[in-house]
């Protein structure tokens, strides 16, 4: 289910409620620590790039087979993306098949990056990551990131198969996003179940305000051998984000056929957990607030539990065994809080 589809919905929603009870909105939580412990990755040897486009990386094989995609910087205050490709593009690179592109996206957001304030290089003008409407692509809209959207586009219009690098303001474990397509699911429970410990791979269909690089509608469609995902790597500026995220781009690379290298993690007796997202809670007022600081991957396990107040309303799980997925414990009015999410069967794919 999208986010669009609960955007404006008041009481009537499955969540949310016109609070009647004798609870009173607490204060806000005390917020997780947030610390800086790499420093943002050196990648200026490698911002012209090597086929004519400032930031892309393009390696060939003389056999056929897929072209292959991983995308960094996104955002520009999300390095371990670039960490991974940095570590990637200091060796001799040669695909066994097909192609490979190495792609830092938001030059010039990662340019202004600030230890001092860290979360304010996220973009220059707008979300790069809700830019990917093919009509949006094609209009007179134009900012700093729109204007890299359509730069590097050409390459990504010709990408199979696309691992897009993020990570998470939040302490949060790994986990991979991925489109409603069975394909794109699969891909990431793929790269997933290589890992000695797997992250998560959650299934939802995106944001109401725009649509994401996984999204797009060349990675987007079912039955289509095209499929991306999207691996949120851990907490922004952690070194186990930044070794999540190169692990993960290898093993990628790895499953795919592109490289060779052998990945240092072993694949896991665990089973990979799925979920798949059937709501998305907005902060409607500026006044949203969770009851405690809830942790991706939080299981509330009674349907009707109050997980947050915002404004005069009651966020209320819908269902038992509830799974909040990447929570915002500061969310801004009119932007998502938190996406609620139900286990998915990993035989069968449908819900547990």
């Amino acid at each position: 289910m999208s986010c669009a589809s609960k955007r404006h919905v008041r009481p009537e929603s499955a969540f949310r409620f016109r609070a009647v009870s004798a609870l009173l909105p607490p204060s806000p939580p005390s917020l997780p620590a947030v610390r800086i412990e790499y420093p943002p990755p050196d990648i200026s040897p490698w911002i012209a790039g090597n086929c004519g486009i400032q930031g892309v990386h393009h390696f060939e094989s003389r056999r056929p087979g897929p072209h292959v995609a991983v995308t960094a910087l996104m955002h520009g205050n999300e390095y371990a993306g670039a960490y991974a490709l940095q570590q990637l593009l200091m060796q001799p690179l040669r695909p066994l098949h097909g192609r490979l592109s190495l792609i830092f996206l938001n030059l010039a957001a990662y340019k202004t990056f600030n230890p001092a304030r860290p979360t304010l290089s996220r973009f220059i003008e707008e979300d790069m990551n809700r830019l990917w409407q093919p009509e949006l692509i094609a209009s007179a809209h134009t900012s700093v990131e729109m204007q890299r959207v359509r730069e590097v586009l050409p390459v990504l219009e010709t990408v199979d198969i696309l691992l897009d690098i993020h990570t998470m303001l939040w302490p949060a474990q790994p986990l991979f996003l991925c489109s409603m397509t069975e394909n794109s699911r699969d891909l990431a429970y793929c790269v997933s179940g290589a890992q000695t410990n797997p992250p998560a791979v959650v299934q939802d269909g995106g944001h109401g305000d725009g649509l994401r690089l996984i999204d797009y509608t060349r990675f987007n469609t079912p039955h289509s051998y095209t499929r991306a995902c999207l691996l949120e790597a851990g907490q922004h500026w952690q070194k186990d984000a930044a070794q999540q995220a190169l692990l993960s781009t290898r093993i990628f690379l790895a499953q795919t056929g592109t490289l060779s290298s052998a990945p240092t993690s072993a694949t896991s007796s665990e089973p990979v957990r799925q979920a798949v997202v059937t709501d998305c809670v907005q902060a409607l007022t500026s006044r949203f607030v969770f009851v405690q600081p809830f942790a991706s991957g939080s299981v509330i396990r009674k349907a009707g539990t109050v997980i947050a107040f915002d404004g005069q309303d009651e966020i209320r799980t819908p269902y038992n065994n509830c799974i909040l997925v990447m929570p915002n414990l500061r969310p801004r009015r009119g932007h998502t809080a938190v996406r609620l999410a139900k286990r998915l069967n990993n035989k069968t794919g449908t819900q547990a």
